[in-house]
């Protein structure tokens, strides 16, 4: 272990410690959890993109292509049980059609973001079909 004033040498101009680029087992396993992440919506592929990415070039690949398919779907869920919750305020039972298309929402998400992790931890990217590609 270095001595904290040595350590200074280790660092960029910003004092920061620059990092580590991921082992090709990491990056597939951060490729692979992005995927996976599409369970949950896609925060858990925003924060791999933000966080992992720049550490790996297959993560960075699977985590936008995972984040670009996520992210208008979780929104529009978002909205939906957003209207369900005030809909069943205003008359009770009237939110339920909102809250089928939302759980409709999450089914499809899931059953690709499966898909989308198998090929991704058979070492395959993947590309979802209709993926509006937003971020570039």
């Amino acid at each position: 272990m270095s001595h904290p004033a040595n350590q200074k040498n280790q660092n960029n101009e910003n004092g920061a410690v620059p990092l580590q680029p991921l082992t090709p087992s990491e990056d597939k396993q951060w490729a692979f959890m992005s995927h996976c992440g599409g369970i949950l919506g896609c925060v858990p592929s925003l924060l791999i993109y933000k966080y992992i990415a720049p550490r790996g070039r297959f993560t960075a690949q699977e985590s936008k292509e995972a984040l670009n398919f996520t992210l208008i779907p979780t929104i529009v869920a978002v909205l939906l049980n957003i209207l369900a919750f005030v809909m069943q305020l205003i008359n009770p039972g009237s939110g339920t059609a909102f809250s089928l298309m939302a759980l409709l929402i999450w089914a499809f998400l899931t059953v690709f973001a499966i898909i989308g992790a198998v090929r991704v931890n058979n070492d395959q990217p993947y590309r979802y079909p209709w993926n509006p590609r937003l971020i570039k």
